[in-house]
């Protein structure tokens, strides 16, 4: 795909609102998860410390 300009380019031929909001979505669910690895793993490591 060749886009003339920045503005071309984001817009997607009229699927920017789509193509964008999907990134965005994926993006946050990224983010939602890795903070959700952390805490579990926190809360492994706090039960284990207090086992010990």
């Amino acid at each position: 795909m060749n886009w003339g300009s920045l503005s071309a380019f984001i817009e997607m031929g009229g699927y920017g609102g789509y193509v964008w909001g999907s990134f965005g979505v994926t993006a946050v669910c990224f983010v939602l998860e890795a903070a959700a690895v952390a805490a579990r793993r926190r809360s492994l490591l706090r039960e284990r410390r207090e086992l010990d």
